[in-house]
């Protein structure tokens, strides 16, 4: 192992390893990292960085200031915390240039750890950089990929058309480490769903709709009335359904607030495990665009996906989106099979034209059936699990330096 830059005396094997993720998602992410890391190191594995509360559940970790400083989306939220975020950027690369690491994990949410990875490299490129997810180059200003590499070592790919997306746009080095949901197929397809059904008292009769508006402020504002209404026409045309709406904590008031004003009383669920059991039970998804949807598509649940941004943000998305879809299931399938309808399109009307024929035995819902049947298959990696795949690359560069490029 390489000695430090200040020369600091390190026990005998010690490995460290520098995480920073900026949101929920690299959150969990990061935690799993975590414990594959600490499997394969024990001990000698010491960690620092930036994360939630997932990772500093797990021994030696302990973030440099609360993630929920910098957890913000999108160009307007972004620029009214943007000195905030700005200071927290300084804080981490300060932090990780004092921790001496044998490798730093850039973990999603590219608006914030990307700048940070860029000043590392710039004050010591010896340290490895690895990237835990790509950005969407293959969606949206596909030249990011080629401006990461002088930064960026290696990026572990969650959807596995990333590589040769990468390879084609001339980005860093990039392996297929698998999503981290995978990891919990055998699971589900043994989650037993009718306790739920049971405590929330469900109409058996009745179709189940799982509405999912999304994780963020800003989409639960946006779709909670949109959704409404959208069941209120599946109720005038006879369709009245059961609805769960699973949502994480920091959201729930704002869902309480919208569901208030819904034709039926949907229930709302924070448990992950009922989230799951949720999405066993419903004939279909109302969702909002996100990593969701290919949740949805690894638990076999049909869907319709909505999206909207902040109207003065939604021209200049339009311009910059390349792909033929934003939905991440779609994506993988490479076809559209799941209709997606964004901003103005993304009407009641719509919504409920789409979600209609999935609630009984229809075409589109056999359709539907058949192209969720392929994305288990397309999502397999080969031995282990994504964790334990990001573990043995992040290892080889904290190891072997930036020579361990494959």
């Amino acid at each position: 192992m390489r000695e430090t830059v200040t020369g600091e005396s390190r026990p005998t094997g010690e490995v460290r390893i520098f995480l920073i993720a900026g949101e929920h998602s690299g959150d969990a992410l990061g935690a799993k990292l975590i414990d594959a890391l600490r499997t394969r190191l024990g001990d000698r594995l010491v960690l620092a960085g930036v994360g939630g509360e997932a990772m500093e559940q797990r021994r030696g970790f302990v973030s440099g200031f609360p993630m929920s400083d910098v957890a913000v989306m999108g160009p307007l939220s972004i620029l009214r915390h943007l000195p905030r975020i700005v200071r927290r950027v300084y804080a981490a690369v300060d932090s990780a240039l004092r921790f001496e690491p044998d490798a730093v994990v850039i973990i999603d949410s590219p608006e914030f750890t990307h700048p940070i990875a860029k000043r590392i490299r710039k004050a010591r490129p010896d340290i490895p950089i690895v990237d835990y997810v790509s950005p969407s180059v293959w969606a949206w200003r596909p030249g990011r990929a080629a401006k990461m590499r002088p930064y960026v070592d290696h990026i572990l790919g969650i959807l596995p058309f990333e590589p040769a997306a990468h390879k084609r746009l001339g980005g860093p080095p990039c392996s297929y480490v698998g999503h981290s949901f995978i990891e919990r197929l055998d699971w589900l397809r043994d989650l037993d769903p009718e306790p739920l059904r049971a405590r929330l008292g469900l109409d058996p009769e009745k179709p189940v709709i799982v509405a999912l508006p999304g994780s963020r402020t800003s989409e639960v504002g946006r779709l909670m009335e949109p959704f409404g209404d959208t069941l209120r026409l599946l109720c005038e045309r006879g369709k009245a359904p059961e609805v769960i709406v699973p949502c994480v904590a920091h959201v729930r008031g704002l869902v309480e607030k919208g569901r208030a004003s819904w034709p039926v009383a949907a229930h709302i669920v924070e448990d992950s495990d009922d989230k799951y059991r949720a999405f066993k039970l419903a004939k279909a998804a109302l969702a909002a665009s996100g990593t969701v949807t290919l949740e949805l598509a690894l638990a076999g649940t049909p869907m319709v996906v909505a999206y909207r941004v902040d109207p003065v943000a939604a021209p200049f998305l339009r311009r910059m989106i390349k792909a033929p879809t934003t939905v991440l299931a779609n994506l993988v399938l490479g076809e559209n099979a799941f209709p997606e309808f964004h901003q103005e399109k993304s009407s009641p009307q719509n919504l409920a034209d789409a979600l209609e024929p999935l609630l009984s035995d229809t075409p589109e819902r056999r359709a539907q059936l058949a192209a969720l049947a392929r994305v288990p298959h397309l999502m397999h990696i080969e031995g282990g699990s994504p964790s334990e795949a990001a573990a043995d690359i992040v290892l080889d560069y904290a190891l072997n330096g930036r020579s361990a490029a494959r």
